[in-house]
């Protein structure tokens, strides 16, 4: 069961909110446009605020989902954790979208919410409070994401190592913001 939940759950992240929303509304595709990010930030850059609400919901769901039902079929942390990098994958890696996606926050923001939802208040918390200070949408996931394991790891040890390669995939997605933070050039709100 385990392997077929996680197989559903990189499936179910490989649907591409940002895309479908953009091609449903006949805008162009997020990775072609704006910051090239297929996620909720570019789609208020791009199209909105109700495109990209519709974004956040959709890519937090397809996160919490997976772990909602391996919670049901009685899977313990660690393999809801899995479960949950499976899912994050599938956005940042889409199968239906030749393999450009996302950098993940918001699905691993659903991922954390499934597994322990007063680490998801933090990241949450941590990200509209380094956004609103910086306007870097990007600098407040890269802060907020590492910022919840210690709590994680203290209530939820089991599911430390997924979030940890959860959290260094997402990192490894903001390399290109990592470089442009660090030399005064990335875009702010």
């Amino acid at each position: 069961m385990f392997w077929l939940l996680a197989t559903f759950a990189y499936l179910l992240g490989s649907l591409s909110f940002a895309i479908l929303l953009s091609r449903l509304s006949g805008r162009p595709d997020p990775r072609a446009s704006g910051s090239g990010n297929a996620g909720a930030t570019n789609m208020l850059r791009l199209a909105g605020k109700k495109l990209a609400i519709l974004t956040l919901l959709g890519d937090l769901c397809k996160g919490l989902m997976p772990i909602l039902m391996a919670s049901a079929w009685n899977m313990d942390t660690a393999q809801q954790g899995w479960i949950g990098v499976c899912a994050v994958l599938g956005h940042l890696f889409p199968l239906y979208f030749r393999f450009r996606g996302g950098k993940g926050v918001a699905t691993a923001a659903g991922v954390l919410l499934g597994l322990y939802p007063p680490a998801a208040a933090l990241a949450i918390v941590a990200w509209l409070l380094t956004l609103y200070l910086t306007r870097t949408s990007s600098l407040a996931a890269l802060i907020a994401t590492p910022l919840t394991l210690p709590l994680l790891a203290w209530q939820e040890p089991h599911a430390l190592l997924p979030m940890s390669v959860l959290t260094l995939l997402i990192v490894w997605r903001h390399r290109g913001n990592l470089r442009d933070l660090l030399a005064g050039r990335e875009r702010h709100f």
